[in-house]
């Protein structure tokens, strides 16, 4: 399959510059009108660009504190300060970011030389004017050369309407020319979750082809969910759009050590919920661990889609030729016995794609997108009532259900109701005489008839006493 690479840019990116802790997470998070950004007051919290879409065709990004790795030669903050070069690069507007309640510090006057060199508009906010006397350092900003400070509270949202004005006024500008069908593009939704240090990171990059996320062998670098939309462009001439999500490594819950950890926690969960399908990223070296086990019933109780990606493939593939391991006569061999292991040690959906990769090679990686494309689509695909009900009497008349105290278990109608999951409602005599084997019986026979690889499927059983009961079928 032929796929070319075409990310699509946004048309307007502003960026939010500034040095560590002077409110750019929190005011990120005011404009955009919710938490997307982890707030602590510990200094280096934000490492990745935060992208959002504020507006249709407006991209609001925060970035890491510039200056950290002037004071430590650290190679993950001077990854950071490469990220937010990147941004600066990519802006159209950028709002360099200074705190009024301790005034103008030697920092702001390098951060402002280096924005003035990029040539891009700069409006200069002074944030944390809380309160009327923190008002007493705006003049000091003069010195800057960048103009009036606006002045605003992240806090208590002073300025945001100011701000709001003058990101409308620039897009209305220079989007007055873009078709409003280009921004209602549908994406496809992909999280990718798993244990820290799994290559989550390296893998979206390698999709985008471009360095998005900041890459490192420390576990726990990743600590925001970030966004990127990516369009691939198949061989037929369609488009398939995408959302990639990266996420924090998922720890267990004892080994969380910092509220940090444990917030980025929280948005990997909830990007997770909020997505259409999940990439598990699992260690080809370490193989399947119990953490796994755990993710993988999280995402199949959330009603979505589950694709295994079996990351650093490459390096298991090494071992084998280097070990010559005589219980397995070739590479393909040592691979059956990996997926089946995997299979057995994952409680995953049936049918649920494995696929073995690196992000080291971008050749397999095309696969990745095609099969989300494929599992979206029986995802989203429509079950019609006459062939669903035509399936489920075949299947009762071939295998009856046992009878209890001289009555059996009925099903009188079924339809399709919803997707992520596939949700049938059935109805039928009494759901009470419905055993679970039954049930997985018919949800088996169902996917038998149906294309539901790798679908999650759940089952609203309506007796006719109009009781109500809802359940996802187990597997």
């Amino acid at each position: 399959m032929e796929i070319t690479t075409n990310v699509r840019k946004s048309q307007l990116q502003v960026v939010l510059v500034g040095r560590p802790n002077v409110g750019k997470s929190r005011l990120f998070n005011r404009l955009c009108g919710r938490r997307v950004s982890i707030v602590h007051d510990q200094i280096g919290v934000t490492r990745d660009i935060i992208p959002e879409e504020i507006l249709p065709g407006v991209v609001l990004m925060d970035t890491g504190g510039i200056g950290l790795s002037s004071a430590n030669d650290d190679p993950l903050l001077s990854a950071i300060e490469e990220q937010i070069d990147f941004a600066i690069a990519a802006a159209d507007l950028i709002f360099f970011i200074v705190d009024a309640s301790v005034g103008c510090l030697p920092l702001d006057f390098e951060m402002a030389q280096k924005l003035r060199r990029s040539g891009k508009p700069i409006r200069l906010l002074a944030n944390k004017v809380d309160l009327e006397c923190h008002r007493l350092h705006l003049d000091s900003f003069y010195a800057l050369g960048l103009g009036t400070a606006l002045a605003v509270s992240a806090e208590h949202g002073r300025g945001e309407e100011d701000i709001h004005r003058e990101i409308q006024a620039l897009a209305k500008q220079q989007l007055s020319s873009v078709p409003d069908d280009s921004r209602k593009e549908k994406c496809i939704s992909i999280c990718f979750a798993g244990r820290p240090n799994m290559g989550k990171s390296s893998l979206v990059n390698a999709l985008l082809r471009e360095k998005k996320t900041i890459v490192s062998p420390i576990p726990g670098t990743t600590r925001d969910a970030t966004s990127y939309r990516l369009s691939f462009q198949h061989s037929d001439g369609t488009m398939w759009n995408f959302c990639l999500i990266d996420t924090a490594g998922v720890k267990a819950k004892k080994k969380i050590g910092s509220p940090v950890e444990y917030f980025s926690q929280l948005r990997t969960e909830k990007a997770m919920e909020q997505s259409d399908i999940v990439f598990l990223v699992i260690d080809a070296l370490s193989g399947v661990l119990k953490q796994d086990k755990q993710l993988a019933t999280q995402i199949l109780r959330a009603g979505k889609g589950l694709i295994v990606v079996v990351n650093k493939w490459d390096l298991a593939e090494q071992s084998f030729h280097e070990s010559k391991l005589e219980d397995y006569k070739t590479l393909e061999d040592f691979q059956e016995n990996f997926l089946q292991a995997i299979r057995k040690e994952i409680l995953s959906i049936p049918g649920s794609p494995v696929l073995f990769t690196s992000a080291q090679t971008t050749d397999p990686l095309k696969e990745l997108l095609a099969a989300a494309h494929a599992l979206y689509g029986r995802m989203t695909q429509s079950i019609g009532t006459g062939p669903l009900n035509r399936v489920l009497q075949k299947l009762m008349e071939d295998h009856p259900p046992a009878a209890t105290v001289g009555h059996r278990f009925k099903v009188y109608y079924a339809t399709q109701v919803g997707n992520f999951p596939l949700k049938f409602k059935i109805f039928c005599n009494q759901k009470e005489r419905l055993a679970e084997p039954y049930q997985r019986y018919l949800e088996n026979g169902l996917r038998k008839h149906f294309p539901l690889d790798g679908c999650p499927v759940g089952f609203e059983w309506i007796s006719k006493e109009k009781r109500y009961a809802s359940t996802y079928a187990k597997v």
